[in-house]
């Protein structure tokens, strides 16, 4: 991709345990095509204080907070959007002379795939994770008038708690249970896991399912998309909730909407990497 950086070029980045390229394409090819000086690059760090204090610092513009820093960075910032604020779980800051604010466009991305997707609100579910992103999909279920859920978490404590705090119930597995939506919040299938060739759910629950949503987007097909697709069922991916939450980060960045076409081309050249 042919970049122009000078001085006044404004960075934008993420942080995450296993940086991917989505992002960094996605973004640096709308920043290209809509003319916008701005540039994307993706980071790791072990020092998380040190990397939010850095986009302070350094004046970067945007980070997109991916697993494992989605709740640890909230005692980083200095405002929490509504969107965060609700579900204690980050994924975006915006840092505006200084001022750090966070925001969570998981949580937009989900409700409006529940929706284009049709899944029926009376739908039992199952939900395995407990942590930053799980709260924003649980969120978006709750909100979105999903009444009959369970958390599947072998972490009590915070299975538990998320459980509890939405109104849901919880197990350390989902045993006999056969509800009719599997949402799979965890690293499991996720490329360079030490579960990646895994399945989220064991196959007779996937069999009973109607409806099945992974949020791993590394690799948009995994194991529990992919025996889903076999067996029929409607499916929601990760790379799915990946791009619209991109989507929504980029207009909180820049000020600057893309259109239907615009917004494809992008996600069709960040999956080309």
């Amino acid at each position: 991709m042919q970049m122009n950086p000078n001085k006044d070029t404004q960075l934008c980045m993420s942080l995450s345990g296993r940086p991917g390229n989505f992002g960094l394409r996605f973004h640096n090819h709308l920043y290209e095509q809509l003319g916008l000086n701005f540039y994307y690059k993706a980071f790791s760090s072990q020092d998380l204080p040190g990397a939010v204090g850095g986009i302070r610092a350094l004046g970067v513009r945007g980070c997109g907070v991916s697993m494992p820093f989605k709740e640890a960075c909230i005692a980083l910032v200095d405002e929490l959007d509504p969107s965060a604020a609700a579900i204690q779980s980050i994924n975006t800051i915006v840092n505006t002379n200084g001022h750090l604010k966070a925001y969570n466009t998981d949580y937009i991305a989900v409700a409006q795939l529940l929706k284009s997707h049709a899944v029926p609100t009376e739908s039992t579910f199952a939900l395995r994770g407990s942590g930053g992103m799980a709260k924003a999909v649980a969120s978006a279920l709750r909100d979105g008038g999903y009444k009959n859920g369970l958390i599947v978490a072998r972490n009590e404590t915070t299975g538990r708690a998320l459980a509890d705090s939405l109104g849901y119930d919880w197990q350390a597995e989902l045993g006999e249970r056969r509800p009719q939506m599997l949402i799979n919040v965890t690293p499991i299938g996720m490329t360079g896991g030490v579960e990646a060739d895994q399945l989220a759910f064991e196959p007779s629950a996937i069999t009973a399912a109607e409806t099945v949503f992974d949020v791993v987007a590394i690799p948009s097909e995994t194991p529990l998309i992919v025996r889903a697709r076999a067996e029929g069922k409607r499916v929601i991916t990760g790379l799915e909730v990946i791009a619209i939450q991109a989507l929504e980060q980029f207009v909180l960045y820049t000020g600057v909407r893309p259109n239907l076409e615009q917004f494809e081309k992008a996600v069709a050249f960040a999956r080309a990497a």
